[in-house]
């Protein structure tokens, strides 16, 4: 049984914006009933005042108001926080402009008089894709990391435990989740977050310059070595160093890491002097090192000097009530970088998204969402759109069900202009009998007069 304490999550905060004052207070005891945190304001311009104030989950707001509308109230919070979400409440006149409002990324609209389980189911899909709230002051050491997990919860509020220490920390997780993330969070909560954060995927850096980028050298050490070159260690003194992918570290290395480590001092290639370190390690992997142990490539005694505190980042696909969160918080942020004026993701869209099984994690997604920045040409971003950039970011992988369809229209597709659309040529390449070919084309919906139409042949 997981016995790991899990963070309380406050209630949700809506505003409601109406100048009638009795609907005003319906509505707001329809909602503390259904246990929500409400702030009620009786004009736009006091909305406006409260949103500056403290930010909600939701806004739902009359559209017939005086003074500012409920529509040009919708525009000022739509420019100011693109990711929070509106909800509309509409007479039958004013549709068509909650209507064309939703193609500007107005969440949704509500005719009057409306049923109150209407009400809340819009509510909680409304909340689902709400982006999280500014971190206040005390949280700004997570500032980076945008959650609604539980299980991101977990794990941040181990890390704020750990922070607090010196220990060495050990990040798992597959490819992409954000452990590097993690990493920075733990020194921002840290006593050493004034001093350097220094990173380095060992992955990434070739073998015979890895030792030279760990611990640094003197000059004329060897060939190329011009002059001193302090090392990463070095430059993390008072602060914490990060070694990603630790689990691809060669093993000599590994024992030369493992000095470091015991003696708490690092002498760099080509020099007799050692130099004292306080440094905290936190490293991470994708890897199982328990498997590379007993395969023989990785040394048991580094583990556990680096294992003394783990923690497991999940992967996107068990934290999906993230990806709204995610995806909003990426679309806003490359909007700006290529400029383009996208004012959100369709349902439709936002569901493939949530849906999607995301192998590539948090990296992936945020490839998804510029891919489809790049090539929207709409004011919201299509399920179709979506749906091709993920594959395109699969390489279209897809299920053997999905490639076996795929595999016998195009084959169909093709002996069909190979016979010019003649169906009993066709039949006869395939080995097949006329009337089995003929509900291959009607399972796939092909029309052989559209082939023979397109070749200008006579039927």
């Amino acid at each position: 049984m997981n016995t790991s304490p899990r963070t309380t999550v406050p209630p949700s905060r809506i505003l409601i914006v109406d100048d009638d004052a009795d609907l005003l207070e319906l509505l707001s005891m329809r909602l503390v009933s259904a246990g929500f945190e409400v702030e009620s304001a009786g004009s736009a311009d006091a909305a406006i005042k409260s949103l500056d104030m403290r930010r909600p989950q939701l806004v739902i707001t009359d559209m017939q108001m005086h003074g500012m509308d409920g529509m040009a109230l919708f525009e000022h919070i739509h420019k100011s926080f693109p990711a929070l979400p509106v909800i509309m409440l509409t007479a039958h006149g004013t549709i068509p402009d909650a209507v064309s409002a939703t193609q500007r990324g107005l969440f949704g609209y509500l005719t009057k008089p409306f049923d109150s389980g209407v009400l809340l189911d819009h509510i909680a899909r409304a909340l689902q894709f709400s982006s999280a709230a500014t971190p206040s002051g005390a949280d700004n050491w997570r500032a980076n990391i945008i959650t609604q997990s539980g299980a991101m919860e977990d794990v941040l509020s181990k890390a704020k435990l750990v922070a607090e220490g010196d220990a060495s920390v050990l990040i798992r997780g597959d490819s992409g989740t954000g452990k590097e993330l993690l990493a920075r969070a733990i020194h921002n909560a840290s006593q050493r977050s004034q001093r350097q954060f220094v990173a380095l995927n060992c992955a990434a850096i070739p073998e015979q310059l890895l030792e030279s980028e760990l611990f640094g050298h003197t000059k004329g050490a060897f060939t190329g070595a011009v002059r001193d070159h302090k090392g990463l260690f070095q430059s993390a003194i008072g602060g914490t160093i990060f070694l990603d992918e630790i689990g691809d570290m060669p093993l000599t290395l590994q024992s030369k890491l493992l000095r470091v480590l015991q003696e708490k001092q690092v002498t760099p290639v080509g020099s007799t002097q050692a130099i004292p370190l306080d440094v905290r390690i936190i490293s991470a992997t994708h890897r199982d090192l328990k498997a590379e142990i007993a395969a023989g490539n990785f040394r048991e005694d580094i583990y556990y000097r680096l294992n003394v505190v783990e923690l497991v980042m999940p992967p996107l696909s068990q934290r999906r009530e993230d990806i709204p969160l995610l995806a909003m918080y990426f679309l806003s942020m490359l909007s700006e970088k290529y400029n383009r004026k996208i004012n959100g993701f369709s349902l439709e869209a936002m569901e493939t998204l949530i849906r999607a099984p995301w192998p590539g994690n948090v990296r992936q997604l945020l490839n998804v969402v510029e891919q489809s920045v790049v090539l929207c040409t709409t004011p919201l971003i299509s399920s179709v759109l979506v749906q091709h950039t993920i594959h395109q970011e699969e390489g279209m992988l897809v299920s053997l069900e999905e490639g076996k369809k795929r595999f016998e229209r195009d084959y169909l597709i093709r002996i069909l202009k190979i016979t010019e659309g003649n169906v009993t040529q066709a039949a006869k390449l395939s080995k097949r009998n006329r009337t089995e070919f003929y509900k291959l084309l009607q399972k796939h919906q092909l029309d052989p007069s559209l082939i023979r139409q397109s070749q200008n042949l006579p039927t």
